[in-house]
């Protein structure tokens, strides 16, 4: 129950610190599109400030006779011009669309100052409160008494013989572009949050994907322990029995105590195995087994493993043989001990789930990067669903099955780390009720072999220790 809410705890904050992540990314992201919008805009407003205030300027400039006198042609050209002083008609004047027509659409306004600086008329909309006084800067933007905005551009006019005329101000309400403004920041600010709320979902999934394999780990680790310990207390408490039995004998002769003395060595020899199987696995874990390489004779190997286990094949009825697919020797660069210690486990594994009348049968062979050894029964099989976990540690097929046999669940699983060691590959092909195909791959060197492996002293070493799934 700890572990589990120590795993949800661990999914919470890996997916919290996503959407925090997330958030700050995405609240950049949206104040960087933005400020794009925003700049895109404001070019596209001043080019289009700068194209009507140029044509109005170079169409009045051509008609200007007299500095600071507007003349009459002005009005053709700007029929709702307002010349101070003058009572102008509020009502916008109908008039024929042309060039300078958004003069005349309701967002743009057209000042004209004399030399002096002082206000000489207004055309098209016309803002309240703007200061009345000239000011030369080119690009303004302004607020008018009801704190609306507006941007504008001046240019100096000159008459028909170049004198100085005065200047022209061309502006404009920001009313829309601010609208639009405000439209974008609406939608970033309400897009944000239901963003947000599929990212969270997304980090919750992405939690609970990222956390699937640690658990799994964690799973697996807890039933290694647990594995481990029942096949660590079975030698041990039949040890513990057998000790507690002949303390309760009031007299044992010489034969009762040799076979006491016989049953407490085969489980200590039981326990020693077991213990030295895990040890080799955790090294295999850890790389921290230094591999011994050296030119091994897969031939050898596999004719001192077919005699070594004659005996163990002929007792369970099950016929043992060889074939080998190739003519010349084939050689490895490895560890002989550990490799020895691969084929055996499978040979082993091979003849203890084979039924009497059934065969083994170990095949050597060669591809053009690897050399290939095939273990070949014909016995119960393993179903489909289940090949892909056989060789985890302790596992076993059908449950119980090993324990008639006596093996721990770790053969497979040995055999593995000694293949990945060799930078090799072990794979499986099985049918249920038909029997099943171990094939090791290993990393295959073709020269010549000079000198054939001995391998005499590592039938003492590892025969007959080799483990079941």
């Amino acid at each position: 129950m700890n572990q589990n809410k120590l795993f949800h705890l661990t999914r919470v904050r890996l997916a919290l610190w996503y959407a925090l992540v997330m958030a700050f990314i995405l609240s950049l992201c949206g104040f960087g599109v933005y400020k794009a919008v925003s700049h895109a805009h404001w070019v596209a407003l001043d080019r289009e400030l700068e194209s009507v205030a140029g044509t109005l300027h170079d169409s009045i400039e051509l008609k200007l006779q007299q500095p600071g006198r507007l003349e009459p042609v002005v009005k053709e050209l700007l029929p709702n011009i307002c010349v101070v002083g003058d009572e102008c008609v509020k009502k916008q004047l109908h008039v024929q669309r042309h060039t300078l027509g958004a003069v005349n659409q309701g967002f743009y306004y057209v000042r004209f100052f004399d030399n002096s600086g002082r206000l000489v008329a207004i055309a098209g909309l016309a803002p309240e409160g703007l200061s009345s006084n000239f000011n030369k800067q080119r690009w303004q933007t302004l607020k008018d008494s009801k704190g609306k905005l507006y941007h504008q551009v001046s240019f100096v006019l000159h008459t028909q013989d170049n004198r100085d005329w005065g200047y022209i101000q061309v502006g404009r309400s920001l009313s829309d572009f601010n609208s639009y403004l405000d439209a974008v920041k609406l939608i970033l600010a309400l897009g944000l949050p239901v963003v947000m709320a599929l990212v969270g979902s997304a980090s919750w999934w992405l939690a609970g994907l990222a956390m699937r394999p640690i658990y799994r780990s964690y799973r697996q680790i807890q039933q290694f322990t647990a594995d481990a310990a029942h096949e660590l207390r079975t030698p041990l408490a039949a040890t513990e029995a057998t000790v507690e039995s002949a303390l309760l004998m009031p007299k044992l002769d010489e034969q009762e105590v040799r076979d006491i003395l016989r049953s407490i060595q085969r489980q200590n020899h039981r326990l020693t195995t077991l213990v030295a199987d895990l040890l080799l696995l955790a090294r295999l874990d850890r790389q921290s087994m230094s591999l011994r390489p050296e030119l091994c004779c897969l031939n050898d190997v596999i004719n001192d493993l077919i005699e070594e286990f004659a005996a163990m094949s002929n007792a369970a009825g099950v016929m043992l043989t060889s074939s080998v697919r190739v003519h010349q020797p084939v050689n490895v660069i490895g560890d002989c001990e550990q490799l020895y210690r691969l084929v055996s486990n499978l040979i082993v594994n091979a003849i203890q789930y084979t039924p009497r009348g059934g065969q083994v049968t170990v095949v050597l062979d060669r591809s053009d990067h690897y050399a290939v050894i095939q273990v070949q029964d014909t016995g119960i099989g393993i179903p489909h669903h289940e090949l892909s976990q056989i060789f985890y540690r302790f596992y076993r097929v059908h449950g119980d099955r090993s324990r008639s046999s006596g093996g721990s669940g770790l053969g497979l699983a040995i055999a593995m780390a000694i293949v990945q060691a060799h930078q090799g590959n072990l794979k499986v092909q099985s049918e249920l009720g038909k029997g099943s195909i171990f094939t090791v791959e290993l990393p295959y060197n073709g020269l010549p072999l000079k000198s054939f492996c001995t391998l005499g002293p590592l039938k003492v070493l590892y025969g007959r220790q080799g483990k079941g799934v």
